[in-house]
């Protein structure tokens, strides 16, 4: 293999690498805006024309967000959506991805909670030099139930801990970030 085909090769494997990370950046985008009702993060992880599969329903990806924000208030005091194990398959300008989730949401009082286990499973695409979800299919495959509690048996309010902000308040937003500030339990 000569210079220009080794040169060639890698450019090809650094643009593979790169589309990859970028649809996973998007992904955990998506999720990251969900848990701090942050409607431009969420809406910028969709195409104009993207659309979000809820249940038996769909809607806009321009409008999940807002959808998200307002069911996510009604119900519970926190939610955290992980992204665990991914794949994708990238064919030029289109993707195909699966992403297990795990999501953690604290019911409303913070006495009980839930966990929802299942996947996105995504079609994204690259338009104008970014990838962007087209169509989100989410599955629920595993939901468990049960009272809210630290390891030590205690409740969450009260325990001193961190507690998340649900907007542009919240740790993760300050730079530079220091030690003060942050709502606690």
């Amino acid at each position: 293999m000569n210079t220009e085909e080794r040169l060639a090769a890698l450019e090809a494997q650094m643009r593979d690498a790169a589309d990859r990370q970028a649809i996973f950046d998007c992904i955990k985008r998506n999720s990251r805006g969900n848990d701090r009702f942050d409607v431009e993060l969420v809406t910028s992880s969709y195409h104009v024309d993207g659309v979000h599969e809820l249940g038996q329903k769909q809607i806009s990806g321009r409008e999940y967000g807002e959808h998200a924000n307002h069911a996510h208030a009604a119900l519970f005091d926190a939610t955290l959506h992980n992204v665990t194990m991914h794949s994708c398959e990238v064919d030029g300008d289109v993707a195909h991805a699966e992403s297990y989730s795990l999501g953690v949401f604290l019911d409303k009082g913070a006495e009980t909670g839930r966990i929802l286990a299942g996947r996105y499973i995504d079609r994204l695409e690259k338009r104008d030099g970014e990838w962007r979800i087209v169509l989100r299919r989410a599955t629920v495959e595993v939901a468990i139930e049960g009272k809210a509690t630290l390891p030590s048996g205690a409740p969450l309010p009260g325990s001193g801990y961190l507690r998340g902000g649900r907007d542009h308040t919240d740790l993760s937003y300050a730079r530079p970030l220091t030690t003060e500030g942050g709502g606690r339990w």
